[in-house]
């Protein structure tokens, strides 16, 4: 009996522990009829020698039966969680996964102001004030980006000061006379010419060169 339990081990040991409990139960159940049905209502129980022998066999079989089942069931393996092993992202040697390629690259801002906005060129020109036709100076530089260029015209004389590229006018000063006025523009590294557009005075003087790098 043992023996065959030991050759169903393979098959059993996949099932659950029921094999188990019904060979504990049927002695259990074997147990209490020997003793309590039998035995205490019938003094000669089992009767006969041969009777004796009968009893003995039939309970040395059942305790092998339920001892088998135990040590067969509960060598069972644990069933495996499904893709616990295969889900698991791979780690690289140094433990921690690399993040270089989900890293979003920072956007690159040329140059800022303390307070975060876009740098501005500030430039300041200015009229003769004795009333001649003339620029402070004839060059101007200035870092590509936003350029301020502030007149000052302290004459008696209308002035303004205009921005071109070529021939094409990028912006310019409104035409006035005292104090000052801003042109502001969006300029690329280049060549540029300021002047004055009234008429006769850039042919008299009032022009220059702006270089913006």
């Amino acid at each position: 009996m043992h023996s065959a339990a030991l050759q169903l081990a393979p098959v059993l040991a996949e099932k659950s522990k029921v094999p188990f409990y019904v060979a504990g139960g049927v002695l259990v159940l074997w147990a209490l009829t020997v003793s309590a049905g039998l035995g205490l209502r019938r003094a000669a129980f089992p009767f006969t020698l041969g009777g004796e022998r009968v009893v003995i066999a039939i309970s040395v079989v059942l305790v092998l039966t339920a001892v088998s089942m135990a040590v067969i069931t509960s060598g069972a393996p644990a069933p495996a969680s499904s893709g616990a092993s295969s889900s698991a992202p791979s780690q690289p040697s140094g433990g921690a996964p690399s993040t270089s390629a989900a890293q979003p690259s920072a956007p690159t801002t040329s140059s800022k102001s303390s307070g975060g906005r876009a740098s501005v060129s500030a430039l300041r020109l200015s009229a003769a004030s004795g009333g001649a036709l003339a620029y402070n100076t004839k060059q101007l530089k200035a870092r590509a980006g936003k350029v301020s260029i502030m007149l000052t015209n302290g004459g008696p004389i209308e002035h303004d000061v205009t921005i071109a590229q070529g021939s094409h006018v990028l912006g310019a000063t409104p035409v006035f006379v005292g104090g000052s006025r801003t042109v502001t523009l969006s300029l690329g590294a280049g060549t540029y010419t300021f002047y004055c557009s009234v008429p006769g005075h850039r042919q008299a003087g009032m022009e220059g060169t702006l270089s913006v790098s």
